[in-house]
């Protein structure tokens, strides 16, 4: 299992990076250009390494800014109202997705083993799926970015590399704070004490969160908006590439349903969590990039107008041509 894991993440992300040898690239010294196939020009400079802690205060600005926009504005508007009408089912919508989850043989909770240093190796499936959401994924699949752009030279590939980790801290700073605001008991305590769709406890004491972490941090689900705005990282970046979007949020969604399965999240959790994860990946995928459109308007060679006058009590059609 270790190394089917290991071995899907390094296909996924060198399937990504390596098809950009085919694209179309402009250089210059401070910048380098990519066309893609609808004709618009994608035009970057070369990051800088710490440029990915230093953007988080613009990021996160760019992100709160483009909540204002009519269709962000109507996708939150519309999560809210989800998770309004999710909220009553959520308890119900856990146990059937358990007993689902049990005939498929994913277990009730994720266990990950240690391998040197690193210590989230999956032991199973369930643990591997919950990995998709797991901070480490976005940071490995930052690794193969850097690396590919780093032995080629590629600045779209170095600018996805910085922007997926960007996503991550920003994510992080997002959840973390409404997680503090809205107390949501997660499922797994929520069963021992007998709380059927988990407690609400707003604004809980940071002593109380560190200690008992579980009991107040359900809602947004981090994992759910860190895979989210990865994802969106990626899509912005790299839009000609039109697999990436149904396989990326098939794995989102069997993400979602490990979750609850496992009694890490209610089903309500999530659809905020999906909605800001997309601005934040498209905000930070945006910052980097100058568009412009290569299908410049011919000039025509020649005007042709016509026009009309009364004189001396006669009326006049005339027309000109100017070359």
């Amino acid at each position: 299992m270790r190394k089917l894991v290991i071995l899907l993440s390094l296909l996924f992300t060198t399937s990504v990076v390596l098809s950009q040898i085919k694209d179309s690239i402009s250089n210059t010294s401070k910048f380098q250009s990519y066309t893609n196939k609808n004709g618009e020009i994608y035009t970057y400079k070369k990051p800088r390494f710490f440029e990915m802690i230093t953007n988080i205060p613009k990021n996160v600005y760019g992100t709160v800014n483009d909540f204002g926009y009519k269709e962000n504005l109507i996708a939150l508007g519309g999560a809210t109202v989800m998770t309004v009408v999710i909220i009553p089912e959520d308890q119900k919508l856990l146990d059937q997705s358990r007993i689902l989850g049990e005939q498929i043989g994913l277990k009730d909770f994720a266990k990950y083993n240690n391998f040197g240093p690193l210590q989230n190796i999956p032991s199973d499936l369930t643990s591997a799926i919950y990995l998709i959401g797991n901070g480490t994924t976005p940071l490995l699949m930052s690794m193969g970015f850097a690396t590919f752009g780093l032995i080629n030279n590629d600045y779209r590939s170095l600018n996805t590399s910085t922007g997926l980790v960007e996503s991550l801290l920003v994510c992080g700073v997002f959840s973390q704070t409404i997680k503090r605001i809205s107390g949501r008991q997660s499922p797994a305590p929520a069963i021992i004490d007998g709380n059927p769709g988990g407690d609400w406890n707003p604004f809980p004491s940071f002593s109380a969160y560190g200690k008992y972490t579980p009991n107040y941090d359900a809602m947004p689900s981090g994992h759910m908006m860190t895979a989210t705005a990865a994802l969106n990282v990626i899509l912005g970046n790299y839009p000609d590439k039109k697999w990436i979007k149904p396989v990326g949020y098939s794995l989102i969604g069997l993400l979602g349903f490990e979750m609850v399965q496992a009694n890490v999240h209610w089903y309500s959790d999530y659809p905020i969590a999906i909605v800001m994860g997309y601005i934040i990946g498209k905000n930070i995928a945006n910052s980097k990039i100058t568009k412009t459109n290569s299908k410049l308007e011919t000039k025509k060679k020649y005007t042709f107008n016509v026009n009309a006058s009364s004189k001396y009590g006669y009326n006049f059609i005339g027309a000109n041509i100017t070359f």
